[in-house]
C-alpha cells in the first residue's frame, strides 16, 4: 500500500532540543515532509548528525533535498558558552555559517533561530533595524552567526526569540520551568529575580510562526531577512514564579522577589523586548497566555497528584 508522503520537505536541526522537538511537531502535523536531525540524544526517532561534521552535513543536504531548513540547534546558555567559548563558538557560528552555504547550494530556505539578547536591553522594544549590542558572549556568537549565515547566503530568515518554554522532558530544559521545584516547595523560601524583564515564549507559538514563515516564502521569494516573535506578557523571574503558583493553586508567599541586578554569571539585557510588528503585519503569529501554556507544559511534574486528578477528570 502506498504511503502518501508529502511533496513539501523541512530538516530541522537540534530536533531532539526543546525548541526543535516542537518545530518538527509543527511541520510534520501540517503536511510537511519532515526529518529533524540531532547530535547526542538524536536515536532512533531522528538522524543522528554532528553539524561540525561538514560531509555529514552536505551528505544529508543533498539526500534529502530540503525546500525549508530550520535551523535551531545552538549552545544556548549563556553561562556554558562564557565557560566554553571555543566550543560555542564553532555551534553558533561556524556551523550556522556552513548550514547557509549547503542550503544556498539546493536552493533551501534557511530560518536560523537567533535570540533577544543580541540587544543590551536599554532602550525596549527593538525592531529588525535597531543595532544589535549584545552584553553576553552568547548574545554575542548568536550575532555573528546571524552575520555569517547572511553573508554566505542572502536567501536566509533570521528569527530572533527571547526565553522559551513549553513541554519539556526535564524541568531543567527551560529557564522558565525550572522554577517549578522552588515553586512547589513551599517550605522554604526562594529568592527570585524581579529585575529582568523577560516575555515567556511558548515553543509552539515559536513552531507555528516558523511554519508560517516556511509557507508564506514558498509562495513569496522576498520573505528573507530579520525578523521578531516573543509572547506579549511582560514579566519578571519572580512574577513568572508568582504565575505557575498562581495557575497550579500553590501557595506563592515563599517566593521573595529581588530586585537588584544580578552580580553572578554572564550579563544580561535589562529588558530586551523585541517588537514583532513585521511579523504580525504579515499575517503570521501565534501566541498562547503564559497561564494556560504554563500549565499544559507544568502538570505532569506536579508533586501533588491529587490536585491532578480533581483538574482534569
Amino acid at each position: 500500500e502506498d504511503v502518501d508522503i508529502p511533496s513539501r520537505r523541512v530538516l530541522i536541526t537540534g530536533a531532539t532540543g526543546l525548541l526543535g522537538r516542537a518545530v518538527f511537531k509543527e511541520f510534520n502535523e501540517n503536511n510537511w515532509n519532515a526529518v529533524g536531525c540531532g547530535y547526542r540524544r538524536a536515536q532512533p526517532r531522528f538522524e543522528q548528525i554532528n553539524l561540525l561534521d561538514s560531509i555529514a552535513v552536505h551528505d544529508i543536504i543533498h539526500d534529502f533535498q530540503p525546500h525549508v531548513i530550520v535551523h535551531c540547534a545552538a549552545e544556548r546558555r549563556p553561562d556554558v558558552v562564557e565557560s566554553q567559548p571555543d566550543a560555542a563558538s564553532q555551534l553558533n557560528v561556524a556551523a550556522s555559517a556552513n548550514l547557509a552555504k549547503e542550503a544556498a547550494g539546493v536552493g533551501a530556505f534557511l530560518i536560523y533561530i537567533s535570540t533577544d539578547y543580541v540587544f543590551d536591553g536599554t532602550s525596549p522594544p527593538y525592531k529588525e533595524t535597531d543595532v544589535p549590542n549584545p552584553l553576553n558572549l552568547y548574545g554575542k556568537t548568536k550575532l555573528e552567526g546571524e552575520k555569517a549565515v547572511l553573508e554566505n547566503n542572502e536567501e536566509t530568515a533570521v528569527l530572533r526569540i527571547p526565553v522559551l518554554y513549553g513541554e519539556v522532558e526535564r524541568l531543567e530544559e527551560s529557564a522558565v520551568t525550572v522554577m517549578f521545584d522552588k515553586v512547589q516547595f513551599s517550605n522554604k523560601s526562594a529568592n527570585m529575580d524581579h529585575w529582568q524583564q523577560r516575555f515567556p515564549t511558548n515553543v509552539k507559538d515559536v513552531a507555528a510562526v516558523c511554519r508560517q514563515l516556511a509557507e508564506k516564502r514558498m509562495l513569496d521569494p522576498s520573505i528573507k531577512g530579520i525578523f521578531h516573535w516573543s509572547g506579549n506578557e511582560q514579566m519578571t523571574k519572580y512574577e513568572m514564579a508568582c504565575a505557575i503558583a498562581d495557575a497550579f493553586n500553590l501557595p506563592s508567599s515563599h517566593l521573595r522577589p529581588i530586585t537588584d541586578s544580578p552580580v553572578v554569571g554572564a550579563l544580561r539585557p535589562r529588558n530586551a523586548q523585541l517588537d514583532c510588528s513585521k511579523l504580525e503585519m504579515l499575517g503570521i503569529g501565534q501566541r498562547t497566555p503564559f497561564r494556560a501554556g504554563i500549565r499544559e507544559s507544568l502538570w505532569p511534574f506536579l508533586v501533588d497528584k491529587r490536585w491532578r486528578q480533581t483538574v482534569f477528570h
